[in-house]
């Protein structure tokens, strides 16, 4: 026995060493920041790299390095260039991948931003980003050489940091997640709400599980970006307003779909404190915000839904949860019937083995009518991810449902708390 013991905590031992040797083996205490721009419409996808940053210090995962938590809509890939062995891998979603779904894709070449944040390598590696179509194919893939000793490689956060305050630290400053707010439409004289509005925000998320019972696993701080001009842009009302970040309400003409399109902005205001996931409030009144997968959560403060609204699209960025609410009219058609979606919280039933029917009592019809299910009933309910019909969500309501649920269901919560534990490895 006690040999059995001995060998399972050597195995312990070597794996937790191995995990830490595997980021020193080929990684740095620096960021490596990635600039590219994606562009084309419906059919004809470009990648282009635009520039590259050595950012101070790594605040992202330094264990399970080549693996993701979740698919995404797209990843990128790093390898070692002389052995092309995967040294780190992450998943994303983007707005551009969003918007080729829309009928503007059919007629119209557009060009968007998107960042994404690396460890930086101790030696040369081959990058490789590629963006997948909603099934799941590979629609543009583009693969370039970073060498580290690049004198065009842009130093950046080294001086001149945005401003930042310490609103949350964790129990163990090495195994943390670090979640960063941004001031968007607050003037210098408006930090004093910022703040608070940054509080209100995160007393919001760590009063929904799994966050609150996990809340020692968070860093948050709170970066005073200044804007010239109070609130944001409203295109519908010919409103265009000087902000930080230039966002504004009405992307993809709907009217609530609150984002900014100036990802470089966003990151060089962000340059040098410490961050990786980040939440972006808007000093508005006005209904809206939006999540991206590994990119950023914007959501409005001064609406009664501010609190439930920026938990549910830290869903989105954080998790990759999925909208389990439907639309009349299935105008977005984001996810085949025939091809099963990534996310963790919903199914088209095209391959649900793995997701969530060892939380479904044998009794449960399937599909699950909402009709007498009480609100902890874990079936198949349908109409999710924006259509009535061929799409299902676990429980008949969620925080990702809707905005008066006031927890996440079974599903979702499980879901977060294996994001949490992969990035902390705990």
């Amino acid at each position: 026995m006690r040999g059995k013991i001995t060998l399972a905590l050597v195995a312990l031992l070597w794996c937790a060493t191995s995990n830490g040797q595997s980021f020193d083996k080929w990684f740095r205490d620096a960021t490596l920041r990635l600039d590219y721009i994606f562009s084309g419409g419906a059919g004809n996808c470009e990648i282009s790299l635009d520039e590259m940053h050595e950012v101070p210090r790594w605040y992202g995962k330094r264990r399970r390095m080549a693996e993701v938590p979740m698919e995404g809509n797209g990843q990128l890939v790093m390898r070692d260039h002389r052995s092309g062995e995967v040294i780190y891998r992450n998943s994303f979603s983007t707005l551009f991948q969003e918007w080729l779904s829309y009928p503007e894709a059919e007629q119209t070449r557009r060009s968007f931003q998107n960042v994404f944040l690396a460890p930086m390598p101790l030696d040369s590696v081959d990058v490789t980003v590629e963006l997948y179509d909603n099934r799941r194919h590979s629609m543009a893939s583009m693969t370039h050489i970073v060498v580290p000793s690049d004198i065009l490689i842009r130093h950046t956060g080294w001086t001149d940091v945005t401003p930042y305050d310490i609103l949350q630290t964790p129990t163990d400053s090495t195994r943390c997640i670090h979640i960063a707010f941004l001031a968007e439409g607050y003037r210098e004289s408006e930090m004093k709400t910022f703040l608070n509005d940054c509080r209100t925000a995160m007393k919001a998320l760590f009063s929904h599980e799994p966050f609150r019972s996990l809340r020692h696993r968070f860093q948050v701080i709170a970066v005073k970006s200044p804007s010239r001009d109070s609130g944001t842009s409203v295109p519908r009302n010919g409103v265009w307003k000087q902000t930080a970040l230039h966002s504004h309400f009405d992307t993809f003409y709907s009217d609530r779909y609150l984002t900014t399109l100036h990802l470089k902005t966003l990151h060089n205001w962000l340059a040098g404190t410490p961050y990786e996931h980040i939440i972006v409030l808007v000093n508005t009144d006005l209904y809206g915000g939006g999540g991206i997968l590994n990119s950023y959560n914007l959501s409005m403060t001064h609406h009664d839904k501010f609190k439930p609204v920026v938990v549910h699209e830290f869903g989105h960025s954080f998790a990759g949860l999925a909208d389990e609410y439907a639309y009349e009219s299935e105008a977005v058609p984001m996810y085949p019937h025939d091809i099963e979606p990534w996310e963790k919280n919903i199914t088209t039933l095209a391959d649900f083995h793995g997701k969530w029917e060892d939380l479904i009592a044998p009794d449960t019809p399937i599909p699950t009518p909402k009709e007498g299910a009480s609100v902890n009933t874990v079936g198949l309910f349908e109409g999710a991810g924006y259509s009535l019909h061929g799409v299902y969500r676990p429980c008949p309501d969620c925080r990702m449902r809707t905005n008066e649920n006031p927890k996440f269901c079974k599903v979702c919560d499980r879901a977060i708390r294996q994001v949490i534990d992969f990035y902390t490895g705990e």
